[in-house]
């Protein structure tokens, strides 16, 4: 019988580590520490070396790690942010939870990210922010939009482990869902900094709005990143520039197994981290009924992009209103990616493939 081939095997990613995880897990259980202990802000300043950066806040999700910079900024009602409609829904979700106004730009057709000409061409005089989102694991186009003069969020979720990332926005907000590169054993969040004012507001604003559990300066949330999530998230962080080689090596992989004779990949540059390994073509559902039949993974990813979204229709997009973005929302599917995945599981997935889609698209 074939072995079915997954999307992803986080398993295969932490099983050699088990040792290590229960081991972590029953250090927190003997210390009955539980909330903002000692693992978390271990983890905290070991993040924090790791980006290059001054300060790391641990949070409960990546999701709060938008709404809590968002707030420390004290970006709200009327005002706007500029952010890719061709991402999840929580990036633009932050934004409105805020009270303030998405504002979509459309994407570069190569790299899937913003396209820096675009966005200058949507900021207006209320706008407090671009959201910059690293698709996929590769970073934005930062430097280009950093020139456009407005406060640059850099949305990491998916790009944790690139090089390139936390080094020109004002802040930097990282998800540890289990499928991330570098990922936690249930939800988990982060924000990086470099402004001490900043990062001791966005602290305070996790709990509560308090410094001290005595006195509560600001209107907060209970947003923490749990203990015992940190320890797994320390042995983690150590492996991850190992796994993001890795996921580099099986991304080169599927090139030179002749994958792009059939559909197009993703470019390839030092900074990619490789979250997700997404391709493109006019065949792709053929491609992926095929995949299915041969027990192989894949998926796709906002195909009903955030400007099309029922509960984002008060902005007034429509149909056309994002060309790019609409025609990647049509012919993009991600394939089997993870930090270890088997050569010959590669050749397999390519076989299906080009047997779905003889002719390059």
């Amino acid at each position: 019988m074939v072995r079915p081939i997954p999307l992803v095997d986080v398993k295969a990613q932490y099983g050699p580590l088990l040792p290590l995880i229960r081991e972590a897990i029953d250090g927190v259980l003997a210390s009955g520490d539980f909330i903002l202990g000692p693992n978390v802000a271990a983890f905290e300043r070991e993040a924090a070396d790791y980006l290059g950066v001054r300060e790391t806040i641990g949070v409960a999700n990546g999701t709060d790690a938008l709404v809590l910079v968002l707030d420390a900024l004290g970006i709200g009602a009327g005002d706007e942010v500029v952010c890719p409609a061709f991402t999840f829904y929580a990036t633009a979700e932050a934004i409105a939870r805020r009270g303030a106004t998405p504002v979509f730009a459309d994407v570069d057709v190569a790299t899937m990210n913003l396209d820096p000409e675009d966005v200058a061409a949507r900021i207006t005089r209320r706008t407090k922010a671009v959201l910059a989102v690293h698709l996929f694991g590769r970073p934005a186009p930062l430097t280009g939009l950093a020139r456009l003069g407005v406060p640059v969020i850099e949305d990491a979720a998916q790009a944790f482990g690139s090089p390139d990332i936390a080094r020109t926005g004002v802040a930097s907000t990282f998800s540890f869902y289990p499928t991330k590169n570098l990922f936690a054993l249930g939800d988990g969040g982060l924000v990086s900094v470099d402004e001490p004012e900043l990062a001791e507001r966005i602290r305070m604003l996790r709990f509560h709005g308090s410094h001290d559990k005595v006195d509560f300066d600001l209107i907060g949330y209970n947003s923490r990143l749990d203990e015992i999530q940190a320890a797994v998230l320390r042995i983690f962080l150590s492996e991850l520039d190992r796994w993001v080689a890795l996921r580099r090596e099986a991304a080169a992989r599927y090139a030179e197994l002749g994958l792009a004779a059939v559909c197009e990949l993703p470019e390839d540059e030092p900074g990619h981290a490789y979250h997700l390994f997404v391709c493109r073509s006019p065949e792709r559902d053929r491609i992926r009924a095929a995949l299915t039949e041969a027990g192989i993974g894949s998926a796709v990813y906002y195909t009903r992009p955030l400007h099309l979204q029922p509960a984002l229709a008060y902005l007034g997009y429509t149909h056309g209103s994002l060309p790019v973005t609409e025609q990647l929302a049509e012919d993009t599917f991600s394939l089997p990616l993870w930090a270890g995945i088997p050569a010959e599981a590669q050749e397999r997935i390519v076989s299906v493939v080009q047997a779905a889609a003889p002719v390059a698209s």
